[in-house]
């Protein structure tokens, strides 16, 4: 099988690629069903829509200027690093940007913004099951040669279907943490914690198979990141745990 023509439709002279529509779905679901749970975690559709607002677009700017920063010999103007049509997104920049700005909505906004990261961690995912298969309507973000039955055909060659393998993974991590968020979530950043691990767990295994990727000298930096965030998230599971039962502890002397 070989990755379908790019371009959903055209409006006049300007063709709409699936990439942006796959993307563009994500977001939008990944925003309803946040609206849908944000009273289970204390918070109202308002505070959700307060701060995708500002998250979305600080998200797709922060995903695109980590590519362009790791592939800067690609682009030789400004116009050409705007260009995003044709792919070009790192989800790590996006995770980046787009938890930084949330931390700041939420600060001003006077709402704990690990509850609210909480909250968003779940369509995170969805919104990646779902925009890798952009990827697969550019071509893109594939692996290397393949003789196994569900591989696709690139430029007349049979490749791994990395965004598949990516795809799926993330589709049953969204189905896991937004199980876990509903009926075992005891305090805040855990669910954060939990999608550091997961998906850095999948991404680092499955960048050895992509021909794509981002490089740091002679290592991949998806997976040095990835093997970073894996440690990083585990001590913020640590801490989040210690610091709950810590308050938990305080308020139960209190009440004595």
């Amino acid at each position: 099988m070989s990755h379908p023509d790019p371009i959903a439709f055209s409006i006049g002279s300007i063709d709409i690629r699936w990439y942006g529509v796959l993307i563009a779905l994500g977001m939008l679901l990944g925003v309803i069903i946040s609206c849908k749970r944000a009273p289970q975690q204390g918070l109202t559709e308002d505070d959700v829509l307060d701060t995708v607002i500002w998250m979305l677009p600080a998200a797709v700017i922060g995903a695109r200027l980590y590519y362009v920063l790791f592939n800067l010999s690609m682009y030789h103007s400004l116009a050409d690093a705007l260009n995003m049509r044709n792919g070009g997104l790192a989800i790590h920049g996006g995770l980046i940007f787009g938890i930084i700005t949330v931390v700041i909505v939420c600060r001003y906004k006077k709402i704990k913004a690990l509850n609210m990261i909480d909250l968003l961690m779940p369509v995170v995912a969805l919104g990646q099951a779902i925009g890798r298969w952009g990827n697969f309507f550019n071509g893109e973000a594939h692996g290397g040669p393949t003789d196994l039955p569900w591989g696709i055909l690139v430029d007349g060659v049979k490749v791994h279907p990395t965004f598949l393998y990516e795809s799926i993974w993330c589709l049953i991590l969204f189905i896991f943490l937004s199980w876990f968020a509903k009926n075992h979530r005891t305090f805040n950043g855990q669910i954060l914690a939990l999608y550091g691990v997961l998906y850095s767990i999948e991404r680092f295994f499955v960048e050895a198979l992509r021909t794509d990727s981002l490089m740091i000298g002679n290592f991949k930096q998806a997976q040095v990141l990835s093997l970073t965030v894996i440690v990083v998230s585990i001590l913020l599971y640590i801490y989040c745990s210690k610091h709950y039962q810590l308050e938990n502890a305080d308020k139960n002397v209190n009440n004595m």
